[in-house]
C-alpha cells in the first residue's frame, strides 16, 4: 500500500574515486589513502565498470611480502597469492563487480550485499556504466528521518488509506523512530494490517500498535 520506497538513487554517492585496468599499485593505494575509501571501481571507456578493487585485494602483497607459501598453501588460496604478485589494476581487481541500478530499493541492495558478501556497490545504468557507489552506512540514512517526517508518512500512507472512514480516529506518535498507533478504528481485523503496514515505511525502527475496535 504505502508507495514512497526509496531507492538507491535516494542514499548513494555520485561523486566516486576510480582506477582504470592500467592502474598500478602504488597509485591504487594513493588513490584510496588521500579519498579514505576502502574501495574503487575499476572503469574502462566512457565509464564502464569492469571490476571492483577492495583493501582485501590489496593485502596480500602485504601478508606474502616476506611470508613464500608452501605448495599446499597456494593451492588453497591461489587468488590471493596471484594476487599477491600482481601490480596492476586488471589483475588485483574482483572481476566481474557485483553492482547494482539505482531504481533497486534499500532491500534489494541490503540483500544483494548480504548474499554475496561485499560492504558497498557501484551503481550502475543499463549499460554498466558508473553512476554512484552505495556502501552498508548509506543504507542506513533512511533511519536519520525525522519523526515529523516519519509520522506524515505512515498517517498519510497507511492509515488515511487504511482507514478512510475512521482515520480521524486513530492517533500517530512517533519518537526516535518508534511509531505508536492509538485510538479505535472500526474494523479490529485491519488492526494486524496497520501494524504491518506501518513497519514497511523506510526509516521506522519498531512499532507499538495499541488500536482498538469498536
Amino acid at each position: 500500500m504505502t508507495n514512497s520506497r526509496y531507492t538507491v538513487a535516494d542514499v548513494m554517492t555520485t561523486t566516486v574515486v576510480t582506477v582504470t585496468p592500467d592502474a598500478g599499485f602504488k597509485e591504487i593505494v594513493a588513490a584510496m589513502t588521500q579519498w579514505q575509501v576502502a574501495a574503487v571501481p575499476v572503469i574502462e571507456g566512457e565509464g564502464r565498470v569492469v571490476g571492483v578493487i577492495s583493501e582485501a585485494d590489496l593485502l596480500a602483497k602485504e601478508e606474502f611480502h616476506r611470508h613464500r607459501p608452501g605448495m599446499i598453501e597456494q593451492m588453497r588460496r591461489l587468488d590471493d597469492t596471484a594476487k599477491a604478485g600482481s601490480t596492476h589494476a586488471r589483475e588485483l581487481m574482483t572481476a566481474p563487480a557485483v553492482t547494482v541500478h539505482a531504481d533497486a530499493t534499500l532491500p534489494q541492495a541490503a540483500r544483494l550485499m548480504a548474499g554475496r558478501r561485499v560492504k558497498r556497490l557501484p551503481v550502475v545504468d543499463n549499460r554498466d556504466v558508473l553512476k554512484g557507489i552505495v556502501s552498508r552506512a548509506d543504507l542506513l540514512k533512511v533511519f536519520l528521518r525525522s519523526d515529523d517526517d516519519l509520522a506524515s508518512e505512515v498517517r498519510r500512507e497507511v492509515v488515511d488509506r487504511l482507514f478512510p472512514v475512521s482515520h480521524h480516529g486513530v492517533r500517530v506518535d512517533v519518537e526516535d523512530g518508534v511509531v505508536t498507533l492509538s485510538g479505535t478504528i472500526r474494523d479490529s481485523s485491519l488492526i494486524p494490517v496497520a501494524e504491518r503496514l506501518a513497519h514497511t515505511v523506510e526509516g521506522v525502527v519498531a512499532v507499538n500498535c495499541a488500536l482498538t475496535g469498536p
